[in-house]
């Protein structure tokens, strides 16, 4: 795909930042599967998969323009991202595409109840991001930087996080944050020096509870506001939403009546509903209640994106 990040072809809307993979997802998938020499599943599928892409996916089929910053291996697997990313629309850096990578691939094992466990390539490209990685200055055409998820990338830290933050700030940008549950038992006061360049906060309540040490959505999500965040938005799941900032302090309900079949990229479409609303120019409650409603199509089909 003969892209170069300088031209600015595209104008993206939306710059999101993180991880590209591809998922091959098993269903169903319970413990027992270990267990024999051979088990024969429902449903076997392959598909462009991680945080940041799925974002990036949903953004763009709901008619964003989109860039992705995440790096790639000259591969097999990195070119059917490339090519999937082509026929969404989605910008990719040129040098995304790095020899010395092997792409990440991810088996994920989906229980007939939606939950998931995960098989990962250590030496994939999911974790491999660097900050250098990173085109700053972000475009002008760009309003929104969403980073994907905090906790991903060993080298990317609360300081190259501020750094990254401070800079779309002083661009006038409004950044959008993800997370994944820490890895080194990481806490909330490690990440205060980025926390206050985020004006939307999006991690879900076993992420947030764990950073914070607290024992309540509630409290969580008020330990976050204190250490910087503008907005809060906690993802809890069939609780729905928890929206906490100067202004509001609400739960919004799930979806009723809603079949689960597969959480994967559940908290993406979340994430990508909020900042399409977001992009919309709706205030928080409005994007909250999109983002609760993309959440709960997502689950009801088998694989992250598919509900598109």
């Amino acid at each position: 795909m003969d892209k170069n990040w300088n031209t600015l072809e595209t104008k993206p809307e939306i710059v999101v930042i993180g991880a590209a993979v591809i998922d091959t997802l098993v269903r169903p998938a319970e413990p027992d599967v270990f267990e024999t020499g051979s088990f024969s599943a429902e449903n076997i599928s392959m598909s462009p998969g991680a945080d940041a892409l799925n974002e990036a996916t949903i953004l763009a089929k709901l008619g964003k323009k989109v860039r992705l910053e995440t790096v790639i291996g000259d591969d097999e697997a990195g070119r059917y991202l490339l090519e999937h990313c082509e026929r969404c629309g989605i910008d990719v850096p040129e040098d995304a595409v790095r020899e010395e990578y092997v792409t990440g691939i991810n088996v994920v094992l989906v229980r007939a109840d939606g939950a998931r466990s995960f098989l990962t390539n250590a030496n994939g490209t999911l974790r491999k991001l660097l900050l250098s990685d990173i085109h700053i200055p972000f475009p002008d055409s760009a309003k929104i930087i969403s980073f994907a998820s905090i906790f991903v990338f060993p080298h990317i830290g609360p300081e190259e996080l501020r750094i990254l933050f401070s800079q779309a700030k002083s661009q006038g940008k409004i950044v959008c944050a993800d997370m994944t549950k820490r890895k080194n038992g990481e806490t909330t006061a490690e990440l205060r020096p980025a926390l206050p360049y985020v004006d939307y906060l999006l991690p879900n309540d076993e992420e947030a509870l764990l950073l914070t040490g607290r024992k309540t959505v509630e409290d969580a999500a008020a330990e976050l506001e204190r250490a910087g965040a503008a907005h809060v938005v906690i993802k809890a799941g069939s609780r729905g939403c928890y929206v906490k900032d100067g202004t509001h302090n609400i739960w919004l309900p799930a979806e009723k009546g809603v079949e689960c079949l597969d959480t994967t990229g559940a908290g993406d479409s979340f994430a990508a509903g909020f900042i399409y609303a977001l992009s919309e120019g709706r205030d928080i409650l409005a994007c909250a209640e999109y983002a609760n409603n993309c959440g709960a199509k997502a689950i009801q089909v088998i694989g992250a994106v598919k509900w598109l």
